[in-house]
């Protein structure tokens, strides 16, 4: 049990801080009122959970020590729904609806969408 806990520990913080430095970076490359920095982390995020199910899936790694670390882990650092919430919480205040529209809907849609795709790929 202490084992997956120190799986998921590390994950973890092996994913957040790569969330960090992505959605940073890509921050700072494109300045628009999308928070494009997290939409980025959460379809690459989307796509990589997709991948590693499908992969894991595929070799019958199911409830793995790899699973734990990368998918509760990795994958629940990475990721990050509460930020996606704030941030459409502060377009919302800001009064621009369209961002909140289409934020939102790129968020879900391609979150979708990658994670099929990552499965697909790796099944």
């Amino acid at each position: 049990m202490w084992n997956n806990f120190l799986l998921i520990f590390l994950g973890g913080g092996l994913g957040s801080v790569l969330r960090f430095v992505i959605a940073q970076y890509i921050t700072r490359k494109i300045e628009s009122g999308i928070p494009w920095g997290t939409l980025v982390v959460n379809i690459a995020g989307s796509l990589i959970l997709g991948a590693l199910t499908g992969f894991i899936h595929k070799m019958n790694l199911s409830g793995s020590q790899y699973t734990i670390f990368f998918t509760i882990g990795f994958c629940g650092g990475f990721t990050t729904f509460s930020t996606f919430a704030f941030e459409n919480m502060q377009l919302i205040k800001n009064g621009d609806w369209t961002q909140v529209i289409l934020y939102t809907l790129a968020s879900v849609i391609l979150g979708i969408l990658a994670a099929f795709v990552g499965f697909a790929l790796l099944k």
